[in-house]
């Protein structure tokens, strides 16, 4: 019982903080969605830290140090990469953003290229790709509360509560009452995370060498990269493949536009990578729940930390913990929702005409939070997958936009509107088969050596897309030149 109050309060706590973000505030589209483009570098940090530190990182990286063991630190490694890209990129993305009042990632593309349709295309493309990560975050609330309350709430409770707080912190406060909840989300995690990944080591082994002693002799398979499937090829593919993405997400890329100024994102770039060090102790409580929990196969390995957690401390610690990782779901999933329904609302429903009303736009995206919210729970309950394969779905979807993203950003763009859609639509759909069957390039093509067979699938379809892109794009570029002639 202990826990769940301890749960509890810090819920209400969320409750409150939401609301007191709104106070005196003009729920706007600009004020709603991007704050009126007025936080400095703290909420800045905060907001991308909050789409980074997400029930993944609490259960999954845990979950998959258990089951796979040390390549489970890609993790760590294609988050810093990505933030040392961001120096040089998010300002390109800021400034041009900033310049024509931009509010979303289909904005951009739409106003890059001169073309609402591909604007709207690059909005479902989006929508497509946040709702499977929403279900991340809905699914690891569900067992983060369910176990950490001693079962006293249900997974399917907590999954319909979890839905019901994100609509609700969403509708009310928008992207201000996020950022305030971001503030004490990433203040628990950090304290949990950190003591946990030290405390745990210690108190099973002694030490950290003996940690590692210990796993070597029981599983000595998880120190060391295989020589297939996980190997070092799919690690550098993957960690590549990742930082492509990780700014690809409608989310990330809005929560660019709410800075004061681009010197925000070269702040925040040389700070973040040390703060990435933070998941190194989130591998440490993998790598302890080894032999302490041992057992846990398939999708029950994103167990780990919270089963060794109720075995090691008390149900007041316990219902700490459990409340930090309800929060590493509830901040990115309303950011999530967020975003998703302003896709919907703005760049979908309205993505034809030239200036919509925004009173009409903010009400229409408010209105779609609850149905998305909704949506990606009943997605929930239809069963399925560890956190790592949902999110390399994802990924595999959002990176298509990539092409054409660094193409508008040169000086001349390669690239026709044309060519920029038929690129995104055969790299969806070939992301979509291969997804459907579970495809790898060794299932593909199994007569390939192992380093070129290991490389992540989410290439392939990445691939195909540029060729698509350029391809059509010269051939729409000649017909140009052929029609002005």
């Amino acid at each position: 019982m202990t826990s769940l109050i301890v749960i509890s309060a810090f819920f209400i706590l969320t409750i409150f903080l939401a609301l007191r973000a709104r106070k005196k505030q003009k729920m706007t589209l600009q004020n709603w969605t991007v704050g009126n483009r007025s936080f400095n570098t703290v909420f800045v940090f905060l907001l991308t830290a909050g789409e980074v530190y997400t029930t993944f990182s609490f259960l999954g990286g845990s979950g998959w140090t258990y089951s796979k063991g040390v390549s489970a630190i890609y993790v760590m490694v294609y988050i810093a990469l990505s933030y040392v890209t961001s120096y040089f990129l998010l300002p390109l993305i800021w400034e041009y953003a900033n310049k024509h009042r931009l509010v979303s990632q289909s904005d951009f593309f739409a106003r890059k290229y001169q073309s609402r349709g591909l604007g709207i295309f690059v909005a479902v493309i989006g929508v497509i790709a946040i709702i499977p990560i929403i279900v991340i975050q809905l699914k690891g609330l569900g067992i983060i509360v369910s176990l950490t309350s001693y079962g006293r709430i249900s997974m399917n409770t907590a999954i319909i509560i979890g839905t019901l707080a994100i609509i609700l912190y969403s509708v009310l406060s928008g992207i201000r009452g996020v950022a305030w909840i971001s503030v004490l989300k990433d203040l628990m995690i950090l304290f949990v995370i950190v003591f946990m990944g030290i405390y745990l080591p210690l108190h099973y082994y002694g030490s950290f060498s003996e940690l590692f002693k210990q796993v070597e002799a029981f599983k000595p398979e998880l120190l060391t990269f295989p020589k297939t499937t996980y190997s070092i090829t799919w690690f550098i593919s993957t960690v590549l493949f990742y930082v492509l993405g990780f700014y690809m997400w409608p989310q990330v890329f809005a929560s660019t536009f709410t800075a004061k100024n681009a010197n925000t994102f070269r702040k925040n770039a040389i700070i973040s990578p040390l703060y990435t060090l933070m998941l190194l102790f989130v591998l440490f409580i993998g790598f302890t729940a080894v032999l302490q929990v041992p057992g846990l196969t398939g999708e029950e390995s994103d167990l780990a930390l919270i089963k060794l957690s109720i075995k090691s401390f008390d149900p007041f610690f316990v219902g700490i913990i459990g409340a930090a990782g309800m929060l590493t779901a509830l901040v990115p999933g309303a950011m999530l929702l967020m975003t998703a329904s302003t896709l919907v609302s703005k760049n979908i429903v309205f993505g034809w005409k030239s200036k919509p009303n925004e009173a009409r736009v903010a009400l229409w995206s408010k209105c779609f939070v609850p149905v998305l919210g909704l949506l990606a729970c009943l997605f929930v309950f239809q069963g399925g997958n560890a956190l790592a394969a949902i999110l390399q779905v994802g990924y595999s979807l959002i990176v298509q936009l990539c092409p054409a993203l660094f193409a508008s950003l040169l000086k001349k763009n390669p690239l026709t509107k044309e060519g920029a859609f038929a690129g995104m639509a055969v790299g969806i759909l070939i992301t979509i088969f291969i997804s459907n069957y579970s495809m790898t390039l060794a299932t593909l093509f199994p007569n390939l050596p192992a380093m070129i067979s290991d490389i992540n699938i989410g290439f392939l379809p990445l691939f195909a897309n540029l060729f698509v892109a350029i391809l059509i794009s010269l051939i729409t570029q000649k017909n140009r030149m052929s029609s002005a002639d």
